[in-house]
């Protein structure tokens, strides 16, 4: 039975839309195969995503919010003819956006939510005819904002300042912690680079209680505006310890995240 793969030249598969698309087709048979064509396609959307399991409120607008097109592209790779036996190797390159090119929607950053995904994937399909089963592959790449874009636009971070005590709280506490007080107090950055970290300290003043374990929890804000009426999911993405154990008080704890790229993004706002 033959086989088909897609490899390409960056390792990470990590582009921007400026780039050259590179890599090659690699199909292995014991003998040798004739075709009709080898095509390939790119593309690149918006997608609504129905997960296992329970649906959510913005799931249910599944059939309702149609897919947003970033970019559609086919090229005819080899005519018809004949692949030989053993291992065959045939480059490809495409460009992700040329210029004066019409692209149907910006590029935006690839992004795995919950129940939204940005995805970019190449497909190669060799066709060969009725007979046999076409031959298919398909690779998702990575899409990232063009360093261009990122030296015009400079983040600059921005630290926001935080308190926590028993005063802030809306659940339920227990009686020595609404007696014998609680604070921590701490600053984080809440604007950067999705290739730098998220950074700040965090102090426990105060606590007349025991304290189990700091957690930080990044979390997913995805929303869909549906006419006059937006519907917002929040869910979590990951969970980051900060301390483990009773930690000593008004000693200073760094805040360190490293940000999981697939599953975060720019704020992105889309039709």
């Amino acid at each position: 039975m033959p086989s088909i793969e897609l490899k390409l030249s960056r390792f990470n598969r990590i582009y921007q839309p400026s780039d050259l698309l590179e890599g090659k087709i690699v199909i292995k048979s014991s003998s040798s195969i004739s075709h009709y064509g080898i095509v390939l396609t790119l593309n690149g959307s918006v997608n609504l995503q129905v997960r296992g399991g329970s649906a959510g409120v913005i799931e249910s607008f599944y059939g309702v919010v149609k897919p947003i097109p970033i970019v559609k592209k086919n090229i005819e790779i080899r005519t018809s003819g004949k692949i030989g036996p053993g291992t065959a190797e045939i480059p490809f390159s495409i460009n992700l956006r040329q210029r004066g090119e019409e692209n149907l929607e910006r590029f935006y950053e690839t992004f795995h939510g919950r129940n939204i995904s940005i995805q970019y994937l190449i497909t190669v399909d060799v066709m060969r005819g009725y007979l046999h089963k076409s031959l298919s592959a398909t690779l998702e790449f990575i899409v990232e904002t063009d360093k261009a874009d990122i030296l015009q636009r400079p983040i600059s971070p921005e630290m926001v300042v935080f308190y926590i005590t028993q005063d802030t709280q809306k659940h339920p506490l227990l009686p020595e912690l609404k007696t014998g007080g609680f604070k921590v107090t701490g600053k984080v950055s809440t604007q950067c680079s999705l290739v730098d970290s998220i950074n700040g300290e965090l102090t426990v003043e105060a606590s007349s209680v025991p304290i189990q374990s700091i957690d930080l929890h990044l979390l997913q804000v995805e929303s869909i505006l549906l006419g006059e009426k937006i519907v917002t999911e929040t869910s979590l993405i990951q969970t980051t310890q900060i301390a483990d154990g009773d930690v000593c008080r008004k000693m200073t704890l760094p805040i360190y995240v490293i940000l999981p790229r697939l599953l975060t993004c720019p704020t992105v706002f889309a039709g």
